[in-house]
């Protein structure tokens, strides 16, 4: 990106038709850390790739628990992620006060993006640069939305936003048909490896990454690293199977020329116990 006569202030349109402003508080979400969610007719679960500026920094939560049947996780800056989150719980505490029942998701969801929509139309404001993915769980089931500095929202079976996210989602594109019907262990199965796609090479370990769940009976709660690693451990086994049985048909196929040419005794030999090798 380059700067232009039209970047300047949010509510200076360009010829284009278009708002630069937002668009960079767009482009600051996809160069944030990996978010990751997904969701089943009972279940949704979130996962985020834990980003820490140098080794001896911790890494910045990327995760928030919202009330006890919704939380977000976000991607990109996470000053005005936890700005947003608290809003969003001061929000849930009040409808709970006022009616004495939980908040449901797409009302919040939407008053997240209305009060998103209000800094791209106020020269003195400037668009929050955090995108949000929201889970919960209400009386009609399960949702995750994506909120987007723009102050549009959407609803999506399973979404991954910030850098490196192309990848997970590509395979959340391969299995997105097989999400509806999954169990809690099976999402976040998919979330472990969606999110190993997204490192692109780093070996996945409970350091760097969280996962968190919500469900029917089971509120919104981030899983201890313990857990995460056992279960990656159990995943990385499974993978580390698979490959020797591939292996095994291509030593095969190269044993093969060297019996054809070892003589014609050999030949011989192996016409009589059935034909030769390379007609398996």
């Amino acid at each position: 990106m380059f700067r232009n006569q039209y970047d300047t202030d949010v509510t200076t349109w360009s010829p284009a038709g278009r708002l630069f402003q937002v668009e960079y508080a767009m482009e600051a979400v996809k160069q944030g850390s990996a978010a990751i969610g997904l969701r089943s007719k009972t279940h949704v679960v979130l996962a985020c790739v834990n980003k820490a500026n140098s080794e001896l920094s911790s890494h910045q939560k990327k995760i928030f628990k919202v009330d006890n049947h919704i939380g977000v996780a976000i991607a990109g800056l996470t000053a005005d992620g936890r700005v947003l989150s608290r809003y969003m719980r001061s929000e849930c505490i009040n409808y709970n006060y006022t009616y004495e029942s939980p908040l449901p998701v797409g009302r919040l969801v939407v008053q997240l993006a209305d009060k998103a929509q209000v800094c791209t139309q106020r020269s003195w404001k400037r668009p929050y640069g955090v995108g949000l993915l929201v889970a919960g769980l209400d009386e009609s089931g399960a949702h995750l939305y994506y909120n987007c500095p723009s102050g549009n929202y959407f609803e999506y079976q399973a979404f991954a936003i910030g850098s490196r996210s192309q990848a997970a989602k590509t395979y959340l594109e391969r299995r997105f048909d097989n999400f509806i019907g999954s169990s809690r262990e099976d999402l976040i199965k998919d979330a472990l490896i969606a999110t190993r796609e997204s490192l692109q090479g780093e070996k996945l370990r409970s350091s760097v990454c969280t996962i968190a769940v919500v469900g029917v009976g089971e509120p919104f709660h981030i899983l201890d690293q313990e857990t995460v690693q056992q279960l990656i451990d159990t995943f990385e086994i499974v993978k580390e199977e698979e490959p020797p049985a591939e292996e095994a048909q291509p030593t095969t196929e190269q044993e093969a020329p060297t019996e054809q040419a070892s003589g014609a005794d050999q030949g011989a030999a192996a016409g009589d116990q059935g034909g030769s090798p390379m007609e398996i």
